[in-house]
């Protein structure tokens, strides 16, 4: 297959904040016992991230001006903290468990970055606001084909995190987004360090 083709072919693509290691260790020893429900599947600490935008199937030769974006979006350090689990889209029969992100940094980030990917028409804004997170479990679905999720016990209580306490997130990373038996696989395709990240 000739280069030109190849990057013509189209690869799912979202752009991501991504967390020190402590914190992401954090959340992995938690989880161990707090979302040991077999009706979830947990994130594995390595994909643990909060995502700022999805961009859809897009061919590999965006990647370059993507980054280009990604370059002139990190200027300044993003501080944050993660609050207590919920279940999302509600506690109910909830899809995925995430941890609220808390602060504004974030949000500023985002509000940067998305309007400039929909400038160069890279990115299609959502309708409904965005809400950042680290999702950190999935719950599978019933048996029987139905497709509705399984009944679960969210975890309650303090952040994961809280003995962190705030933290600044490491990097920005456009990803690509691969789908296996046991849930996606995430290839980085342009990292940007971010000012200040202490922990890596």
């Amino acid at each position: 297959m000739s280069k030109s083709v190849a990057d013509s072919e189209p690869v799912r693509m979202f752009v991501a904040l991504d967390l020190p290691q402590m914190v992401r260790e954090e959340i992995e020893a938690w989880g161990e016992v707090e979302l040991a429900d077999p009706a979830l599947r947990r994130i594995d600490s390595e994909s643990l991230h909060v995502t700022l935008a999805f961009l859809g199937d897009r061919p590999l030769k965006d990647v370059e001006p993507i980054a280009e974006i990604l370059e002139w979006t990190a200027d300044r350090p993003v501080l944050m903290e993660l609050g207590g689990p919920v279940g999302r889209p509600q506690r109910e029969r909830p899809r995925l468990v995430a941890l609220p992100v808390l602060g504004g940094p974030v949000e500023g980030l985002e509000e940067r970055l998305s309007p400039a990917l929909a400038f160069e028409g890279f990115y299609k804004p959502e309708k409904r606001p965005h809400w950042p997170h680290v999702t950190v479990a999935r719950v599978r679905a019933e048996g029987g084909g139905s497709g509705r999720p399984r009944r679960v016990q969210i975890p309650s209580g303090d952040s994961p995190t809280r003995r962190i306490g705030w933290f600044d997130g490491v990097r920005i990373s456009l990803y690509r987004s691969e789908l296996q038996s046991r849930g996606a696989r995430y290839v980085p395709l342009a990292q940007v360090e971010l000012p200040g990240a202490g922990w890596q």
